[in-house]
């Protein structure tokens, strides 16, 4: 017999890869070579995790593709160490496959072949996969555990790129004798001359009663490089000198600046890719750990930038909000009802426009701080304004237009085929035009049956074309149950709006605004060519534009 052998490697056990093959390989060798059989193609995975599914790793999805060939080149597979191929049940899941495609699975463990009707041999492999997964979760639990004692009790760097205000500094060999030998040094952090002065200024600003806004803003004027701008090399995908509130308020939250080491404020956690099914697999999301798990050092582990009692200060103030005391807030206006409330949209930055009452009129502006828009190189002025009732003026007459008796039925159409991009069009027409191909022959048939035709013949010929009438309402299903609405069902929404154009006229601003969410509106307003792109889905994804000009509000005052 001709074999093809599989074997993995994870580089997170700094195993050499070429060392792991040789010895993975030597053992599938000697299990099939006293047989007289060889191998003659070869799977191996590196870099990945035990716990993704085959499907998910490289090679063990080329294997499971060559299965599926008649001409695949062998007529079974031999794996050299179970553990390392399959975890928790992934055994379950993949061996089907080789039985339903002819292939045998030879394993060490069970001396040979794998017998699809052997409960010995499933509860081998079930006993492995159980193992891998526990050795997994062991390999977890000490790491982990090692990690927090050496944070609380040592107070040591654990990796990772210095907090902003602090660079790192050599601390000396390493502790465990092999990586010493191997030139692994430890590392601590040391305040930087050039950024320590400036998380000092956050501090001072913030408890002296400047918000986080006020902070940025000022840094950007001062010319001070933001945390990502500072370092340009750590961070090559950002390219942003300005500072963010969020950039601060990190700051202002980091206890690292006290001088005591904190580790486990972010951690890796597995969730499920797909919950509908759960053989897809886990996915690897960094998480930040509740404020309770964090691991602090017993002892300052270097010079601090901040003190304690700032520090405590600090957090005092930013957990009371906008209750802090030493801040004075401006009395509230007199609230507005908008129209449009939260459907209008800055073609500039992607931002809602917010509404603003001014001059007696409502409008909708969008501000962008100067600083920002001269970083991220967008010609976005300070302020953005649009007048509401011009805005009206455009849309009503839109909205009756487009679901006028004469235009309904188009309009219905078109946003149910808009749900879908030109792939799912092409597929969903091509189901519709088989199933209505199947209901042609099925008719076809019965009149044969009803002339005398063979009842056994007949009978075939309709067990076919039912059986690929299913399979095509079954993909049109798939493709249209994705949280889309057919065309009825979206004129069964509309029926109940019924007279639209004469309730727009009528409406109060309040009904109008929700007679326009359950349109699904949105507005786009671009200042430069002064148009506004409407779109109405009254499930958030079909479209219809509305060009209009001449909405500059700077124009509109004199209209």
């Amino acid at each position: 017999m001709r074999f093809a052998f599989y074997g993995r490697v994870s580089t997170e056990d700094n195993q050499d890869p070429e060392a792991s093959r040789n010895w993975q390989l030597t053992r599938a060798r000697s299990l099939i070579e006293p047989a007289g059989h060889q191998v003659v193609a070869e799977y191996f995975d590196i870099g990945t995790s035990r716990s993704l599914p085959w499907k998910r790793r490289p090679r063990a999805a080329e294997l499971l593709t060559a299965l599926r060939e008649p001409r695949r080149g062998f007529e079974g597979v031999v794996i050299g160490e179970p553990q390392r191929a399959f975890y928790g049940n992934q055994f379950g899941l993949t061996f089907p496959l080789f039985e339903h495609y002819g292939v045998q699975l030879w394993i060490p463990e069970v001396g040979g072949a794998v017998d699809p009707g052997s409960d010995a041999h499933d509860l081998v492999m079930a006993l492995y996969g159980g193992m891998s997964k526990g050795e997994r979760n062991r390999i977890k639990i000490r790491v982990r555990s090692a990690m927090a004692a050496q944070a609380a009790m040592e107070g040591r760097f654990l990796g990772g790129r210095p907090p902003y205000g602090y660079r790192l500094i050599d601390a000396g060999p390493h502790p465990n004798p092999a990586k010493a030998s191997d030139g692994r040094r430890l590392h601590r952090l040391e305040p930087d001359p050039s950024t320590a002065p400036v998380v000092q200024r956050i501090y001072r600003e913030f408890v002296r009663g400047t918000g986080l806004y006020a902070i940025a803003e000022g840094l950007t004027r001062d010319g001070i490089l933001s945390p990502s701008a500072s370092d340009p090399q750590r961070n090559p995908h950002r390219h942003v000198n300005a500072w963010g509130k969020s950039a601060v308020r990190v700051i202002l939250t980091n206890p690292r600046y006290t001088g005591r080491q904190v580790w486990n404020k972010q951690r890796k956690t597995e969730v499920l890719i797909d919950v509908e099914d759960v053989a897809l697999g886990h996915d690897t999301k960094m998480r930040w750990s509740p404020q309770q798990d964090w691991i602090y050092s017993n002892d300052p582990a270097h010079e601090a930038i901040i003190d304690d009692d700032t520090f405590r200060q600090v957090q005092t103030l930013i957990a009371a909000g906008a209750r802090r005391p030493d801040v004075e807030h401006k009395p509230r206006r007199s609230k507005h009802s908008y129209t449009l409330s939260g459907l209008i949209f800055c073609g500039l930055c992607s931002r809602r426009m917010v509404g603003s009452f001014n001059n007696g009129r409502r409008h909708y502006r969008c501000t962008y701080a100067a600083e920002y828009a001269d970083s991220k190189r967008l010609a976005h002025p300070r302020s953005v304004y649009l007048r509401e009732d011009k805005i009206v003026e455009l849309i009503d007459p839109w909205v009756a237009r487009a679901f006028s008796p004469a235009n309904l039925r188009d309009t219905l159409q078109a946003m149910a085929d808009s749900q879908h991009d030109d792939r799912d069009r092409h597929r969903i027409d091509a189901a519709r035009t088989k199933i209505a191909g199947c209901n042609t022959k099925l008719d076809r048939y019965r009149a044969a049956l009803e002339v005398g035709t063979d009842p056994v013949l007949v009978q075939q010929w309709i067990a076919q074309a039912q059986a690929e009438k299913a399979a095509a309402e079954s993909e049109l299903r798939a493709l249209t149950g994705r949280r889309t609405m057919t065309p009825g069902e979206i004129g069964t929404l509309v029926e109940a709006m019924s007279g639209i154009a004469a309730i727009l006229k009528v409406a109060d601003p309040a009904d109008k605004a929700e007679l326009y969410r359950q349109l699904g509106l949105r507005l786009t307003y671009e200042p430069g060519p002064r148009l506004i792109k409407a779109e109405a889905s009254p499930d958030g994804s079909c479209t219809s534009v509305c060009p209009r000009g001449d909405l500059n509000p700077h124009a509109l005052y004199g209209h």
